[in-house]
């Protein structure tokens, strides 16, 4: 076995390679780039090396920075992770011609695989079903239209050496093909050095399944099952579950065994998973092969029991596969939760900054492997739920404007899928994370989706579902009244603090009331509390009575109490007069006031917000690439007006109506916050 692996990566992926490392009994050498300096994974590893500037393109994607890397450690094999040089067949020759391991598959399977355009050819050869589409390379835009017609719209455009949703848009359109090809073609080239781009035909109302395939040198392959990943924005994951709920055990075995099949064809050796959309008639067509280890590998893991990594590792070793087919089940149910660093509320753009709180749930083990990779026997005996939440990073750290804006993987497992979305819903209940945008609330949210819970979602999830984008959780009556209870409590016992605050003026003694009207959600719910040493009553004006008890203080961000004899986890900030709230994905500012105090309030006027509709305000920090527009021009409704690119993705701004261009206030290059005005308008 290897003594020392180099991790040719950065964040989570990173961090999870160095722990199947280490206990695996392996040292592990960490690279970094100057905005990774104090990054966790630099702090995990055994040692850590600098490679260069922040931009990946500079440092992470540099072969010969990477291979000098090498040297300098005596890294004996290579893990790439996924994105960067995982795909990069160069980067494995180089490996090979320097006598290191790399932890992937064959050079030659990343040629063959690897490529979309050539892919697409082998796995037609294979006789595995494919979704029509232009193989060939395309030049200009010109092309790209021509073609796009004669294939039919809708279409997706792809770069040919992509993955992870970059270089990726879907066109309806002449001019959305246009701006598409030249979006696509800008990010390939700034994401992978390459802006190879094909076109194919968009299947609509399609679900994303894909398989996991284990191959070794020896000819020895399997599957381990497949993943559901049909909810995505922007061409991108944001949550994944083994099993796929839409699967029957005969559809399962055809894309499995085809999956195997394609990956033995081109002497596949490795982790590697290969993609497919799924209509609602179970028809699958093949998409890529990833031919590395994905994102989304947790959920398979936590339902087999067998550890990607570890066999990854030991397969770049040499050794055979200790796993039959005959050995691969299903236990359970797994759901995974992309935590990233971007803003729900303004259409999933990325956002920057310090977590100045990141208090993650804590993990819950389901159980032991045994040394073949697979679960005990006994292994969740006793355990109703799972916790796992794959990181990197931490508190007080930053997240980098220059990579991906992922911050965690929050994944549970359960006997049944019910059983895992429940614990789900709470592990995201007590996710604490503060300091910048982030989508918690909406992933809770799909949580709570009736359209989720029944496993009847496509890939137009979020399009279908949030037209609008967006705008937070409406919490049902039942759910406000266990808050406002819980709320009421919380306040009595702030009260109770406040009177015992000492320098008191003489006569001025505070009282601790016991009615008092709580507000939120734009609802009022009058309550009277009657306390005892072991918790409250709360006694609603229907007379409706809750029972609350916790061990709650004030100053704690995360309440734990029994409502009803439920538990609730609540998120708690200050606010004048109440409590800022966070649950179940709604935020809510919920308000306890005496009597008189709720009357008095209903007369206080609202605040109006800035009128900003002649104002085009940048909506992430970001680069300008391009303005469209010069001052004078009239723009229509639906024009680009200018690119901005954050974390390696283009964003076009276009005109919401028909005006005047009055002023531009940024230019090709500049640099950019949120809200910073870019133009204004008549």
């Amino acid at each position: 076995m290897f003594d020392k692996i180099l991790i040719a990566n950065r964040g989570e992926i990173a961090c999870r390679v160095i722990k199947t490392a280490r206990k695996m009994g392996i040292k592990t050498v960490a690279i970094y780039s100057d905005a990774d300096k104090q990054a966790l994974h630099v702090q995990m590893a055994d040692e850590a090396i600098h490679i260069g500037p922040p931009p990946a393109n500079q440092s992470y994607i540099v072969i010969d920075k990477v291979m000098d890397a090498i040297k300098q450690s005596g890294a004996q094999a290579v893990h790439p992770g996924y994105g960067f040089l995982s795909e990069n067949a160069k980067f494995a020759e180089a490996l090979e011609e320097a006598g290191v391991a790399f932890v992937g598959p064959p050079k030659g399977a990343i040629e063959a695989m690897g490529d979309k355009i050539t892919s697409k050819k082998i796995a037609q050869d294979a006789q595995v079903s494919t979704v029509p589409g232009y193989m060939g390379l395309i030049e200009d835009a010109d092309e790209a239209v021509k073609i796009s017609n004669e294939i039919g719209y809708p279409v997706m455009i792809k770069a040919s050496a992509g993955g992870g949703g970059k270089g990726m848009r879907i066109a309806w359109n002449d001019q959305e093909a246009r701006e598409g090809f030249q979006s696509s073609k800008n990010e390939a080239a700034n994401s992978f050095g390459d802006d190879r781009i094909f076109i194919e035909k968009f299947v609509t109302q399609p679900r994303h399944i894909e398989i996991q395939v284990l191959c070794d040198a020896h000819g020895n392959g399997i599957y381990l099952n497949e993943r559901e990943c049909s909810i995505q924005r922007r061409n991108q994951k944001v949550v994944e579950e083994a099993p796929s709920p839409f699967l029957d055990e005969a559809t399962r075995k055809a894309m499995g065994e085809q999956s195997v099949a394609l990956a033995k064809a081109v002497g596949y050796a490795s982790a590697g998973t290969v993609e497919f959309i799924v209509d609602g008639d179970k028809n699958f067509y093949f998409l890529e092969m990833n031919t590395r280890l994905q994102v989304e590998h947790p959920v398979t893991e936590l339902i087999t029991g067998v550890d990607l990594v570890e066999q990854m590792i030991r397969v770049a070793n040499g050794e055979p596969l200790t796993i039959t087919q005959d050995d691969v089940g299903i236990n359970g149910w797994a759901i995974e939760n992309r935590v990233y660093a971007e803003d729900p509320y303004r259409n999933f753009l990325p956002s920057i900054g310090r977590l100045t709180r990141y208090r993650p749930p804590a993990e819950i083990a389901a159980g032991p492997m045994q040394d073949n990779g697979k679960w005990a026997d006994d292994a969740i005996e006793g355990k109703a739920f799972a916790v796992r939440n794959d990181t990197g990073v931490y508190e007080g750290g930053e997240i980098s404007m220059y990579y991906d804006p992922m911050i965690a993987k929050l994944c549970t497992w359960a006997p049944t899928r019910d059983e895992a979305i429940e614990a789900m819903r709470t592990a995201l209940d007590g996710f604490e994370l503060e300091g910048i945008g982030h989508n918690l609330p909406f992933v809770a949210a799909v949580m709570d989706h009736p359209k989720f819970i029944s496993g009847d979602m496509t890939t137009a999830f979020i399009e279908e579902e949030y037209p609008e984008g967006f705008e937070g959780v409406s919490l049902p009556d039942e759910a406000l009244r266990k808050i406002a209870a819980a709320a009421a409590a919380m306040y009595r016992v702030a009260e109770i603090r406040r009177t015992r605050v000492s320098g008191r003026m003489d006569n001025h003694e505070r009282r601790v009331g016991t009615k008092w009207v709580v507000t939120l959600q734009d609802q009022e719910f009058p309550v009277k509390v009657k306390a005892d040493k072991k918790g409250s009553t709360i006694k609603f004006a229907d007379g409706e009575k809750l029972r609350v008890s916790s061990d709650w203080t004030p100053g704690d961000q995360l309440a734990t109490l029994k409502v009803g004899g439920e538990t609730l986890v609540l998120k708690v900030g200050k606010i004048s007069g109440g409590f800022c709230i966070r649950s179940r994905g709604a935020e809510l500012d919920v308000h306890v006031r005496s009597p008189r105090q709720a009357e008095l309030a209903k007369l206080m006027p609202e605040k109006v917000a800035p009128d900003t509709s002649k104002m085009l305000l940048c909506p992430m920090p970001g680069l300008i690439v391009k303005v469209d527009v010069e001052v004078g021009d009239t723009v229509q409704e639906g024009q680009a007006l200018c690119t901005v690119e954050a974390m390696k993705m283009e964003n076009i701004l276009r005109a919401e109506k028909t005006t005047v261009v009055t002023k531009i206030n940024a230019a090709a290059g500049d640099s950019l916050a949120v809200d910073d005005v870019i133009m204004e308008f008549e």
